[in-house]
This record gives C-alpha cells, sequence and structure tokens, in this order.
C-alpha cells in the first residue's frame, strides 16, 4: 500500500507551481500518492508564503491544527517548505517542535533526503540554502494533467522592493537555460497540454545566453515556446513594468498563441509612494507600457496589484492611484492593505495609515476596480470567443467549463469530448464572476455522459 502525502498550499502561482513538483518527486522517488485528506495522510508539508503578514500567521495556525494530528499518529511527518521557511528557518522548528522538515524553495528537490536523515536520525531536518538553479536539474520529466500547465522559467528577484521579503527568501533572479524551458513545454504538449502559463517573480526578467556575446530576452522566449507544435496559447506572470520594454509589447501584435492578457502589478498611482517603494518607474512610465500594449493588441486584457497604506500615504496620494486606476480600466485586480514584513527596508518606517483608512481605501479602490471589469465582462455578451475547453463546470455537473483570451471562465453546455480543445462560443450572459456561453457549432447537442463512437 503506497503511502499518501497532503500538501496545503499558500501564495503565489509559483508556490502551486512548486507543490506540483513536491508531489511528483515523491512520488517518482519514494512512491507517495497525493491526498486531499491531511487525516489519512503519512506526510505533510504547507508550502508557505510570507509575502503578507496573515499568510505567515495562518501557517503557524494550521500547524498548530496538525500537532493533535501527529499526537495521535506519531509516524506522520510534518514539513515546511516555501517563503516562510526560507525567512525563518529552525526557528519555525523551535516554534513548532513537532515540525519534521523545512526547506526553501531552492531545496524542494532534496525533500527525499531530507525525509531519509530524518528517519534515521530523528532529529528536524532544515535546509533553506539558495543552491540558484540546481532544483530544475534534479526534477522529473513534466507530467500533464488536463488541457493547461504551469512552466516555471525563473527563480527570485532582483529588484528589492522597499517592502517585499521575496529577495530574501527566494533569492536573486536566476533564468532557466531556454532549451530546458523549451523540452519541458515540448513534454506537456506532447501529453495532451494546450495552453502554458509561464512563471517567475519577474519573469519577464528572464535572460539567457546565446552565442556568448548576444544575450536572448523574455520576448525571445516567448517566440520560441510559441514554435512549440501543440501549445496554442501562451500565458505568463508576474511582469515586472521595469522590464517591459517595446518588444515585448509588440509581441503581442506579432504572436497569435500570446493571450490577450497581462497582468502588470503598479502597487501605486503616486510618484512619491512608488519611489519609497523603490520600484524604479513613475506612474507616467507605467501608462506608457498600458498604452503600449493597447496599440498593439486593442482587445488586450490588464490586470494589476495594489498596495494601500504604505507608510507615508497621504489622501493625496490615494487619490493619484484612483486616478490611475481610472484612466487605465483595469479588468480586475489584487489589492492589498500594507503590513509590514520583518527583514524588508520599508518596516523601518512608521506603518502610520489607521487600519481602519487603510480599509476604506481597498474597498474602494477594488469596488472601482470590480466595477470596470463587470462593463468588461457585459460588454462581451453577443462577441464570439476563442475558449479552452478545461473540463466539467463547477456550477453545474452536466455543463462544462471554458477559458477566454482574456481569462474569464465560460460555462455552457456541450459535449465531454471538447475537453482539451480549443472551440468557438458566443457569450450569451454575463454573472458576477463568470459567463455564460453557447458552441457555434452546427453538431447537435449531447450530453456529458453520451458515448462519442
Amino acid at each position: 500500500m503506497s503511502r499518501k502525502v497532503h500538501v496545503r498550499t499558500f501564495g503565489c502561482q509559483m508556490n502551486e507551481y512548486d507543490s506540483r513538483k513536491m508531489v511528483d518527486i515523491l512520488r517518482d522517488r519514494l512512491g507517495f500518492e497525493p491526498t486531499d485528506d491531511a487525516a489519512e495522510a503519512d506526510l505533510i508539508l504547507f508550502n508557505t508564503c510570507s509575502v503578507r503578514e496573515k499568510a505567515q500567521e495562518k501557517v503557524f495556525t494550521d500547524l498548530g491544527r496538525v500537532r493533535e494530528l501527529k499526537a495521535a499518529r506519531p509516524g506522520v511527518l510534518v514539513g515546511v517548505g516555501g517563503c516562510v521557511a526560507s525567512q525563518e528557518g529552525a526557528q519555525i522548528v523551535a516554534r513548532a517542535p513537532h515540525v519534521d522538515l523545512v526547506f526553501g524553495p531552492q531545496t524542494l528537490h532534496r525533500l527525499p533526503d531530507l525525509i531519509a536523515r530524518r528517519v534515521d536520525s530523528g532529529q528536524a531536518q532544515v535546509d533553506v540554502s539558495f543552491p540558484e538553479i540546481e532544483k530544475f536539474d534534479h526534477l522529473p520529466p513534466a507530467r500533464a494533467e488536463g488541457p493547461t500547465a504551469f512552466v516555471s522559467v525563473m527563480e527570485g528577484c532582483s529588484k528589492y522592493c522597499s517592502f517585499c521579503i521575496v529577495p530574501y527568501t527566494r533569492g536573486e533572479e536566476v533564468s532557466r537555460p531556454l532549451e530546458d524551458v523549451l523540452t519541458e513545454v515540448a513534454e506537456l504538449a506532447a501529453r495532451g497540454v494546450r495552453e502554458v502559463t509561464l512563471l517567475g517573480q519577474n519573469v519577464n526578467a528572464w535572460r539567457a545566453p546565446l552565442d556568448g556575446v548576444e544575450e536572448g530576452d523574455f520576448t525571445l522566449l516567448l517566440e520560441c515556446v510559441a514554435d512549440i507544435p501543440g501549445i496554442e496559447r501562451i500565458r505568463y506572470t508576474t511582469s515586472h513594468p521595469r522590464e517591459f520594454g517595446p518588444r515585448l509589447a509588440e509581441a503581442h501584435a506579432r504572436l497569435p498563441a500570446l493571450a490577450p492578457h497581462v497582468h502588470l502589478p503598479v502597487q501605486s498611482g503616486s510618484d512619491r509612494i512608488l519611489a519609497a517603494m523603490k520600484r524604479g518607474y513613475t506612474a507616467l512610465e507605467y501608462r506608457s507600457i498600458v498604452r503600449r500594449l493597447r496599440s498593439a493588441r486593442p482587445d488586450i486584457s490588464i490586470t494589476s496589484d495594489f498596495i494601500v497604506g504604505f507608510p507615508g500615504e497621504t489622501e493625496e496620494d490615494f487619490e493619484r492611484t484612483m486616478a490611475l486606476a481610472a484612466d487605465l480600466r483595469f479588468d480586475g485586480s489584487f489589492c492589498f492593505m500594507y503590513s509590514r514584513r520583518p527583514g524588508t527596508p520599508a518596516a523601518a518606517l512608521p506603518d502610520d495609515v489607521p487600519d481602519v483608512e487603510k480599509r476604506r481605501r481597498v474597498q474602494a479602490l477594488q469596488a472601482l476596480v470590480d466595477g470596470h471589469a463587470a462593463e468588461i465582462s457585459r460588454s462581451m455578451v453577443g462577441r464570439r470567443e476563442r475558449v479552452l475547453v478545461t473540463g466539467r463546470s463547477r456550477r453545474r455537473a452536466s455543463e462544462l467549463a471554458a477559458r477566454t483570451g482574456n481569462n474569464r471562465v465560460v460555462n455552457f453546455p456541450g459535449a465531454e469530448r471538447l475537453v482539451g480543445q480549443f472551440i468557438d462560443l458566443r457569450i450569451t450572459e454575463a454573472l458576477a464572476h463568470s459567463l455564460r456561453g453557447e458552441p457555434m457549432t452546427t453538431e447537435p447537442a449531447c450530453s456529458l455522459d453520451e458515448d462519442p463512437a
């Protein structure tokens, strides 16, 4: 009987990718199978995020719950990975002595060895070193589960924004070699993947040496991925405005496979706050990037991130952020209240915006952006949309779900043989968090249980 592993993931899509790789490594090397039920697991892993204070504290809350489970089943191993592991290291074991393994994002490939050492020694194992790109050389072959997949193309961040802990928990920017990325994408395409999302903390900072003199940029990587047979749509996240040059914007006009959607965090519309955040651009420069993107691809959807209540943010600063959001009409956003992260430069600044004011500002900004997103959804009604059918609908088991180029879920009636295919739908209704559509085809409607033979 195989052993089982339960992975709880917090935070970004990079963590989602890493969690999948943890499962792949443990399955291939130790025979573990994944389970959604922590109570039946032999190994419980928390893949953590330290970007927000609440996410970090939630990990320790969950670890407290697992203590009782481990008391009942002493053989269960508990591990903490990800950014909180990198930040706290052995302090996690000091705070939660029932933790057996602590490992960073760059050492997840060493999990089997850490488990073996924990079993042999009876002592907790901690490895939060930064062996750069080593982990990618030790990962098992790409595994596909459905028509979409994430592919990590780089690790770390070298921007050192004053509020952000990521450079200290994931290390400096390191790009995967071009050949390695293309090999993984080609393997996924051979297994039926039709859409890939390229991942990185600053994904558009990817660079690769070509001939010892010239250097390949992220646009070159996109061009190469677009040439891989079977890959029909490419997404990427998260981009940094400092790396978003004209070549990348123009690629959205030249490469049909590039999804008409870019997530481009701005954080603030105030130049004074952007400078304090050490973002490296002005609001005008950010607006210029958006103009170039919309010139290259008029139907492009642009989403963003905001931090509200950064130390020293005045009402005038916030109004500049509101003005930028109103002018650029984002198609969605993640709005966060600033929280001090120990170890970052901003932690030394007085957190002088009251929580009640932060909350008011977040709600006002999110409402503004949500209103724009709802308008965009309504404008799609009646339009023809090319969508990738991803599986059964969560709303109705008798229907299918698909995703549009601008990253919206569409539920529609259709036959299960359509899963994994790109089809054309006519959008018939815009709901709060999804769309409804109908296939633009002359074939008769079929139920999901129909035998296509």
